[in-house]
């Protein structure tokens, strides 16, 4: 893990000393902190951009899935790599950081946001919930496929669990989806997906 603990970087510390070593890291509250996904994170990512890819081209969208991005919200002291980011080509003229840095910084950008859960939990549940909704992101996925969340996001049994918020009257108001609960996705309605076949990413 790599951070920076002398002083709180902003958005534009990070963009300028951003480590140049391959890694992937975010800014969380003012500290570089690197992300360090697993292999079955890594298929689960791969599985629902394959499938997101097919809707998009089935429904002819005018969306695409960057392979990296950055999320600048509001917070001034913050940056987020998600794991699956669906850009609306139309709206990116109007992102003044696209072409420089791959970075979004308007909510109307994004229909879709996404999430795998891994040991930081805290943040994909807490601050990138809170950041995500305040920036206006309709559509907000959380792939928790261990269970790892606190009981108060997925309930005192833990277990596997896909949490689909959507933004409704500026709020997120999410839904809880396991086993064979068929996903649902304003985004992507006619999607067909179980929570299973995305924690099996398909297999």
């Amino acid at each position: 893990m790599f951070q920076t603990k002398s002083k709180l970087l902003t958005f534009e510390d990070f963009i300028n000393c951003y480590p140049e070593d391959g890694g992937i890291y975010e800014l969380i509250n003012g500290e570089i902190v690197e992300v360090n996904p697993s292999g079955k994170h890594e298929e689960i990512i791969a599985f629902v951009v394959a499938e997101f890819n097919l809707e998009i081209r089935r429904q002819k969208l005018s969306y695409f899935l960057p392979r990296t991005c950055t999320i600048k919200p509001l917070n001034p002291n913050t940056a987020y790599k998600p794991d699956i980011v669906i850009v609306n080509r139309q709206s990116i003229i109007n992102e003044p950081l696209w072409e420089k840095y791959s970075t979004i910084s308007k909510g109307a950008s994004i229909p879709l946001v996404l999430e795998v859960v891994s040991s930081n939990w805290r943040d994909d549940y807490g601050h990138k919930l809170i950041d995500y909704e305040a920036l206006g992101i309709g559509e907000y996925w959380i792939i928790d496929y261990l269970g790892l969340g606190g009981k108060r996001y997925i309930g005192s049994q833990k277990r596997p669990t896909i949490t689909i918020y959507q933004l409704i009257d500026d709020e997120y108001q999410g839904k809880k989806f396991r086993e064979d609960d068929i996903i649902e996705s304003v985004i992507f309605p006619e999607l067909t997906l179980t929570a299973k076949q995305i924690f099996q990413a398909g297999v």
